[in-house]
């Protein structure tokens, strides 16, 4: 977060589902608790250390194909470093409200209309 702007990226043409926009973030590893998961992705993929702030929600989506995914979000207010995009086709900076005006995957968009319409932060 960055006042009442948040950071999306929209994955590259040669991933699943592609083109379409997340949140920075990813797979737990093992030993790892979500929010070292979450430190650690964002270094990975942004280049940041940042601090993780308290859980925004936690989704189950389950997807026509068959496939789960358990997601939880986090805000993030605090990190060091200049944001680097090292695996998204691009990065932006959105205001909430502007944020069902991006095509996200479908187990982000109850999230996104909760961000937009200010129910969550």
């Amino acid at each position: 977060m960055r006042g009442d702007e948040v950071l999306i990226g929209q994955r590259r043409a040669d991933q699943p589902m592609a083109l379409q926009w997340e949140f920075p973030g990813g797979k737990i590893e093992a030993g790892e608790s979500a929010e070292q998961a979450l430190a650690r992705e964002l270094d990975e993929e942004l280049g940041i250390a940042a601090t993780i702030g308290p859980r925004v929600t936690r989704i189950r989506h389950n997807y026509r194909h068959g496939g789960a995914v358990d997601l939880q979000f986090f805000a993030v207010r605090e990190f060091v470093g200049e944001i680097q995009n090292r695996i998204f086709q691009q990065v932006r900076w959105t205001r909430l409200d502007e944020l069902p005006g991006y095509d996200f995957l479908a187990a982000d968009r109850g999230l996104i209309r909760d961000l937009a319409a200010g129910k969550l932060l």
